[in-house]
């Protein structure tokens, strides 16, 4: 496993664990690569689809030669702010950055002194590049903006906004998990751990509805085009959890790997050797920061949502040519998702609680009222339209 990048280095190149490569930890690297992915389908699915006239272009009024705004500035200096309040106090904390970049970047605290210092002189720079732009008499110019050139600004909504609400929802997973919260809130918070992917897909979800809305864009034109941007970007974003070893595997699987599973024997039981949880057993011999395996090994269920999600992407991404009825391939994406998840959720480590006499996860009660949500969409969709 790959806890951290210095992890993947040293299984390359032979070189030291625990370097300075740590701050940069493979599930955050992999979330990343998961974004970007998703990204540049949903940019190939949009234009796509601007060419069959379901996205038009938006004339945008801009002002040219304009001095910097009071609100650039106070953007621009809030960010120098940030900046250096966090950078100057993961210095002080170096060695406590380097263990955990995130608990780090995330707290609350920091260098005020040097993010007002920084914070200025970022107020200044906006304010110096504003004189220079500066026009006698600004002109005004009509752009047209594509909504494939909003994609940029379309992730980054649904990043923050899946981020926050991943967050919310980690905090009602289990009764420890609010325990926490409680106990101590402003480190629970912002810790780097903790996030419920249901949670952020709600949220993001909600969030991006509205926003693409105030943009002029159909939002059930825009819910097609994101279905399979979704679904390969959550097979990316599992093998960060996969690959990091974060807690999200199986539950002990001690039994024979039976003859029709061809897949290689560590896709059937897996010990999470150096899991970033350091968690199990010592691995003899082992002097690193992350020198502890699982045994008995368990079901890597990261990985096989990896298989299965890039399996359902295909067939979205074969649909999104065939469906015609607008609205039909993200109802069929609620669906697929929803029991994707509520199957391997069987086999997952998970707080578990009881409703109606019932037990269930989290997420098991997610996913069933988004098969329920996809069913009724796409029946009403259906009986509407009279096709898919």
């Amino acid at each position: 496993m790959y806890p951290d990048l210095s992890y993947f280095l040293h299984d390359v190149f032979g070189t030291e664990r625990d370097n300075i490569f740590s701050i940069i930890q493979t599930f955050g690297l992999l979330l990343a690569i998961a974004f970007l992915v998703s990204a540049w389908v949903l940019y190939l699915e949009i234009k796509r689809r601007e060419q069959l006239g379901q996205f038009k272009p938006k004339k945008v009024v801009r002002e040219i030669g304009l001095p910097a705004s009071t609100a650039e500035l106070i953007t621009n200096g809030l960010f120098g702010f940030i900046l250096g309040y966090k950078l100057v106090y993961a210095y002080q904390e170096w060695d406590r950055f380097m263990l955990d970049a995130a608990s780090v970047i995330l707290s609350p605290y920091g260098d005020a002194l040097s993010g007002l210092l920084v914070g200025a002189g970022f107020a200044a720079y906006t304010y110096w590049q504003g004189q220079k732009r500066k026009l006698p008499k600004p002109k005004k110019v009509v752009e047209k903006i594509y909504p494939r050139q909003r994609v940029g600004e379309i992730t980054i909504v649904a990043a923050i906004s899946g981020i926050v609400g991943a967050k919310f929802f980690a905090l009602f997973e289990s009764a420890e998990t609010f325990r926490a919260f409680l106990a101590d809130p402003v480190n629970t918070l912002f810790s780097g751990s903790g996030l419920a992917i249901y949670g952020g897909l709600i949220v993001a979800f909600a969030v991006c509805f509205w926003w693409v809305k105030r943009q002029g864009m159909k939002p059930i034109y825009m819910m097609d085009a994101v279905a399979p941007a979704l679904m390969i970007g959550y097979a990316v974003g599992r093998l960060g959890c996969h690959f990091s070893g974060d807690g999200d595997w199986g539950i002990v699987n001690e039994m024979p790997q039976p003859s029709w599973f061809i897949l290689p024997e560590w896709m059937w039981a897996y010990d999470y050797p150096n899991n970033v949880l350091n968690q199990g057993v010592p691995i003899e011999g082992c002097e690193d920061r992350y020198c502890r395996r699982l045994d008995p090994p368990v079901f890597p269920t990261p990985v096989w949502e990896t298989i299965i999600c890039t399996g359902l992407f295909g067939i979205l991404w074969y649909l999104r040519k065939k469906l015609t009825v607008p609205g039909m391939l993200f109802a069929i994406y609620l669906v697929m998702n929803g029991v994707e998840r509520f199957f391997i959720e069987k086999i997952r480590v998970n707080e578990t609680f009881y409703l109606l006499g019932i037990e269930m996860t989290q997420a098991e009660l997610i996913s069933f009222f988004t098969i329920l949500a996809g069913l009724l969409f796409g029946g009403w969709l259906y009986k509407k339209h009279g096709r898919f």
